[in-house]
């Protein structure tokens, strides 16, 4: 993009059927339009929200030029770009480069440095997080990494889905195994004897709900259950023993 010329807007405001507009605020700026960028910035359009999509490779630009609300083809890495399109002004934004260290640092710096009071970005490693940390990323995303764990929960493991979160807590869905089955949760002892909460519950041919102290869990239930990693993992291991 010669630095002589304004970024020019691609694209049109779009309204998806059952899909309310969000207010003016609910505007979001992604810079990066690859495979990360590009489905978060169509999920974000699919719940929503107005999204700016920016990127310098004219054909990921030309190819979400109808999904998202305006597409524009500007080096995220030049602070007058981002100025020019009125990035300042934006409540949100997401920093989707990964295999560019420089320009990902770069385009992070530039969105703190014009103020944008909420600031995700991507990183491909932990080392590469805390420096967008440091530049100004509230928010760091590490995709790979935490998807490669999530999986390997799965495939060692008796759990249907494992989200782990800050400070060694998670949250899982498995089978119910025989030690909370057959009485009222309050009555079965599960977060006294293992250190976990089960919160929701399935029948088959049925939805989630929520549970109570009251909840009597029977067998072939699919439950949601939280604790600390280590005791929901060994929690979830007591379905293959009641197997």
């Amino acid at each position: 993009m010669a630095s002589s010329n304004r970024p020019k807007l691609r694209g049109r405001r779009r309204t998806l059927p059952g899909v309310p507009r969000q207010p003016e605020h609910g505007r979001v700026a992604v810079l990066g339009l690859g495979r990360f960028g590009s489905s978060l910035a169509r999920e974000l359009m699919r719940r929503g929200w107005d999204v700016l999509g920016i990127d310098s490779d004219p054909r990921r630009v030309q190819k979400l030029t109808d999904d998202l609300t305006h597409t524009v083809l500007a080096d995220c890495t030049d602070p007058d770009a981002l100025a020019q399109l009125g990035v300042n002004e934006f409540s949100r934004a997401v920093v989707g480069i990964g295999t560019d260290l420089e320009a990902s640092i770069l385009a992070t710096s530039n969105l703190a440095d014009a103020g944008v009071p909420k600031i995700w970005a991507k990183a491909v490693s932990r080392q590469h997080g805390q420096i967008l940390q440091r530049v100004g990323a509230h928010h760091v995303v590490l995709p790979e990494h935490e998807m490669g764990e999530r999986v390997a929960h799965l495939v060692t493991g008796r759990m249907l889905d494992f989200i782990e979160f800050d400070d060694d807590y998670a949250l899982i869905k498995t089978v119910a195994p025989a030690v909370a089955t057959g009485l009222p949760l309050g009555q079965s002892q599960v977060r006294t004897r293992y250190g976990v909460t089960v919160v929701g519950i399935k029948r088959p041919g049925q939805g989630f709900t929520h549970a109570t102290a009251e909840t009597v869990v029977e067998a072939g239930d699919i439950i949601i259950v939280t604790g600390l990693t280590q005791a929901v993992e060994s929690f979830a291991e007591l379905s293959s023993e009641s197997g």
